[in-house]
């Protein structure tokens, strides 16, 4: 799948029962409930079924919720993925290509979508509490639609902070996202959630 893609980033949230079920229940509702905005820089590995040598980059994630999110690949190539509330740019400038597709299609049912979308989640996704690990409290996603591309997503919070992320595609792909510099609300110029084709770039999709 290729946002190179483990991106459409990205990313968030879950529940459980009992006790800890409630705790994570108020942890992501307080998430969602108190963030609007949100800007963190990135580390992410991915690893393939046959567990072959992992691919490493970084860079910076921020959304605007609803819908508006930006991903931005600096290392060890450049790529920007950004969702403006009706379509999804993802821009290649090794290739000069931008592919472009429809928000409402490629958003629901995606990691993307826990982050930046509405607070309903629980119409897109089945949450379950999933224990914790590595001194974070993990939060589990299973998409509720066939055609996602992913499995699941398992998100790890840290207290109330966004910390982790791990994405099981259905090729037994998995994407494993670290979370730094985590900023909330701060002020985001709007421009950052538009783009525009730079010149002799080929356009192709919606």
């Amino acid at each position: 799948m290729n946002w190179r893609q483990p991106l459409c980033l990205a990313l968030c949230a879950l529940a459980a029962t009992g006790t800890a079920h409630a705790a994570a229940i108020d942890k992501l509702q307080q998430f969602l409930d108190t963030t609007r905005t949100l800007r963190a820089d990135f580390a992410q590995t991915v690893v393939a079924r046959n567990g072959r040598l992992p691919q490493k980059s970084s860079g910076v994630m921020m959304f605007w919720r609803p819908d508006k999110f930006r991903w931005q690949i600096d290392k060890p190539y450049n790529q920007l993925v950004v969702g403006d509330g009706t379509k999804i740019s993802i821009h290649d400038p090794d290739l000069r290509q931008v592919t472009v597709r429809k928000a409402g299609a490629a958003l629901g049912g995606t990691p993307a979508s826990l982050l930046a979308g509405e607070r309903t989640i629980d119409r897109d996704f089945s949450l379950r509490e999933a224990g914790e690990r590595d001194g974070l409290e993990w939060l589990e996603a299973t998409p509720k639609v066939a055609d996602s591309g992913f499995e699941k997503v398992r998100v790890g919070f840290a207290g109330n902070e966004l910390r982790a992320m791990e994405l099981l595609d259905n090729l037994g792909q998995t994407t494993t996202l670290l979370f730094s510099r985590v900023e909330i609300n701060p002020r985001l110029a709007p421009s950052l959630f538009r783009f525009t084709p730079p010149p002799n770039t080929d356009v192709i999709g919606d």
